[in-house]
């Protein structure tokens, strides 16, 4: 049997056989070379051609994305800008609002001290007046001495000497001293009081800011004095009835 009939055993190439399969494998592979080595470039520049275009598509499509971007953050740059204005604006009203008020309330408080100070002054002048004001004793010698204090500040002469002595030769200092017996008393029109004086004299120079009344000593008094200085210059120069 020979070695080519025997099952599993490769069969030997002859020498003829060995140069036709390097022949066909050198001419496949020149093929194979020639086929993929153009696919190879086209391929590369493709690649190139594809790597480059979204560079480009990018550049393009994002421009108008970026500059809404841009405005979007100047708008909110602006926005917050506004807010933080407002909100300076808004505290210094605030502060303007709490300052007027402050002002407004010590105004009111100045004011008030003012009126109450003033009140304590007035109070106070006015118990300095009390106090300067004389306290006359219910007596002759203090109606005397009123009665004088009333005619100097209305300009009626007379001294306490000149009221006394005729105080005393008409009444002996009686305020309630009223003559029954003389023309006027039958006329109807007695004299009265510590100076002796009619009703017609009194009610013609009764002074005023004393009582309206004959029997008033110190109203009387004044009174009297008062047509004494008009009839004969002042109540000193009266000696006997008048």
């Amino acid at each position: 049997m020979s070695a080519s009939s025997i099952p599993g055993r490769i069969r030997r190439l002859n020498k003829n056989q060995k140069l036709s399969a390097a022949g066909i494998s050198t001419v496949a592979a020149a093929a194979l070379s020639l086929s993929l080595v153009p696919g190879s470039a086209q391929a590369e520049s493709e690649s190139q051609a594809i790597s480059g275009a979204p560079v480009v598509f990018a550049s393009a499509a994002g421009a108008p994305q970026a500059k809404t971007i841009q405005s979007s953050l100047i708008e909110q740059h602006s926005t917050a800008e506004q807010l933080v204005k407002a909100a300076d604006a808004a505290k210094a009203e605030k502060a303007a609002a709490v300052k007027a008020k402050a002002e407004a309330a010590s105004k009111v408080k100045a004011q008030a001290e003012a009126e109450k100070a003033a009140a304590e002054r007035g109070t106070q002048a006015a118990s300095r007046s009390e106090a300067r004001t004389p306290v006359f004793a219910n007596n002759l010698h203090g109606w005397i001495s009123e009665s004088l204090a009333i005619m100097k500040a209305k300009g009626i002469p007379g001294s306490y000497d000149g009221l006394h002595r005729n105080i005393m030769r008409e009444s002996s200092g009686n305020p309630n001293a009223v003559n029954g017996w003389d023309i006027n008393a039958i006329n109807g029109v007695p004299s009265i009081g510590l100076l002796q004086v009619i009703k017609p004299t009194f009610d013609a120079y009764h002074v005023s800011g004393t009582p309206h009344s004959q029997y008033d000593p110190v109203a009387n008094i004044t009174a009297a004095a008062n047509y004494a200085a008009d009839k004969y210059g002042s109540i000193d120069n009266v000696n006997s009835a008048y």
